[in-house]
């Protein structure tokens, strides 16, 4: 049963992830996203500095945060019985190869529902300016035994 009074916690930030190229390109080759996401000289000729990521791409980063959750004994989030849920992104701007990005986890909700629990998100990620660039909302349905 997951712990309702982790509502409205935050964790600790996590420690730096470097957009690499490559790993941009197989994303984008793995969901099919646009050209802009694969051909460099594409990327550059709309004025980009590299490869810009597929709009699903920052889950790779915040995974980082969730492992941080799911691995709290105070959450009793219980993986063997998790589903995914909804998964939306908010972006202040694009994430492009070579950015240096941290993630704040929020546990933005936790509801009880026929059984389930629903706990809901909210990821920030950051630059290495400390500027907000995109947040990944995530629910994930904690199934009831």
């Amino acid at each position: 049963m997951v712990n309702p009074d982790i509502q409205g916690k935050r964790y600790p930030r996590t420690s730096s992830y470097l957009v690499g190229r490559e790993k941009v390109r197989e994303f984008a080759k793995a969901v099919m996203a646009a050209k802009e996401s694969q051909d460099l000289g594409f990327a550059q000729s709309k004025g980009y500095a590299d490869l810009v990521v597929p709009p699903t791409f920052p889950v790779v980063i915040q995974e980082q945060s969730l492992t941080l959750v799911l691995s709290d004994p105070e959450a009793k989030i219980d993986f063997s019985r998790v589903v995914h849920g909804d998964q939306r992104f908010v972006y202040q701007r694009p994430i492009i190869a070579g950015d240096e990005l941290t993630s704040e986890l929020t546990v933005a909700s936790v509801k009880s529902l026929g059984g389930n629990h629903m706990v809901t998100f909210e990821t920030e990620i950051f630059d290495t300016a400390d500027k907000l660039v995109c947040t990944a909302i995530s629910t994930l349905v904690v199934r009831g035994e």
